[in-house]
């Protein structure tokens, strides 16, 4: 199979730190489906993982990532009952396992869900790792209930036309919340208020001050997606007692006892946790997908795909990490088929 990977950590103006390789095909396990991806999508974390490292580790075979990917059920395995041959997929995978950025992936069958009917494969790839990271923040660590019982309280999104924010606005608004997003550009201002967002706020500047502007007093809960803590003061002046606050970024310098008079709950959402420990409840992330797809399929939910790249080779999985690290992306940018 053709595949996108890389042997050596290196700045993304090398370029050998992304290469195209012919490799095996991989062989699925009991429980896996072996997918044919025809589309991937970029996420912030893959340039992380791809980066200079301390030691300069060095990979044989190479070392394949991409953790976003839609396809087609190729073969599954003995024990598979979710899936057929033939189906049409999609996922964010094991952060653990080789990636999607290969013509074939084999992948537990519990953390895929159906393809959005009504979405193509290149729109499909943009949405499983963040939608994923913004339902768990919201609804499994913060615990919103998606059914509409907290309608009328409010949720501020740090990063609100990242990929992650982008979704969140969306499933913030499906369960009734008023939600403040923020922007720091006209572009991204615009982006976050055509999904859905009710106030805008620019993280560059005094949150708390604008927060109070509005007139709202607080919010119930805060969706952090980075820059956790140079924003952890406001956050911690903006959030009403007994709230919420979730973050997904690698913040390492957070004061949490900030949060005791308030009573507030602190919890990081890391979307691969399920996969990577096999945890009792895996499942639940296929059945999440299926959740999102509903949406979209529903009309209630909209992809979030921004820029699409064809195909899927080194050279261009080079321009779009390059475009991830200069930060300011807006949305999803997705790469689709194989030469």
């Amino acid at each position: 199979m053709k595949a996108v990977g890389f042997t050596q950590h290196l700045p993304i103006t090398d370029p050998a730190s992304l290469q195209d390789f012919v490799l095996p095909d991989p062989v699925p396990g009991l429980r896996d489906l072996l997918v044919r991806v025809k589309a991937v999508a970029v996420n912030p974390v893959d340039t992380k993982v791809r980066g200079p490292k301390p030691g300069d580790p060095r990979h044989d075979p190479p070392k394949i990532i991409g953790w976003d990917a839609s396809g087609v059920v190729e073969a599954v395995g003995a024990d598979v009952t979710l899936f057929a041959v033939g189906d049409e997929v999609y996922y964010a995978g094991n952060y653990s396992l080789p990636g999607s950025n290969a013509e074939l992936q084999a992948i537990d069958e519990r953390i895929v869900g159906r393809k959005p009917r009504t979405l193509a494969f290149a729109d499909a790839a943009a949405l499983p790792l963040t939608a994923i990271t913004a339902w768990e923040g919201l609804f499994d660590r913060m615990h919103i209930r998606v059914g509409g019982e907290d309608t009328g309280k409010s949720v501020l999104i740090i990063g609100g036309a990242g990929g992650v924010g982008s979704v969140a606005i969306q499933l913030a608004k499906h369960a009734g919340l008023t939600v403040i997003a923020t922007a720091s550009r006209p572009e991204s201002a615009a982006w976050v208020r055509e999904l859905g967002a009710d106030h805008v706020i620019d993280h560059r500047g005094d949150m708390p001050a604008q927060l109070a502007a509005l007139g709202l007093g607080g919010v119930h809960y805060v969706y952090s997606t980075y820059f956790t803590e140079q924003h952890w003061a406001g956050i911690v002046a903006m959030l009403r007692p007994q709230g919420y606050v979730v973050a997904i970024d690698s913040a390492t310098d957070i004061d949490l006892a900030q949060l005791k008079q308030k009573s507030g709950t602190f919890a990081w959402e890391f979307m691969f946790t399920r996969s990577m420990f096999q945890t009792d409840d895996m499942a639940e992330q296929g059945k999440l997908l299926n959740a999102v797809a509903e949406l979209v399929d529903s009309g209630k939910l909209r992809g979030t795909l921004s820029q699409r790249m064809s195909p899927i080779n080194a050279e261009n999985l080079r321009n779009a990490h390059r475009q991830l690290e200069g930060l300011g992306v807006i949305g999803k940018i997705v790469l689709e088929w194989w030469e």
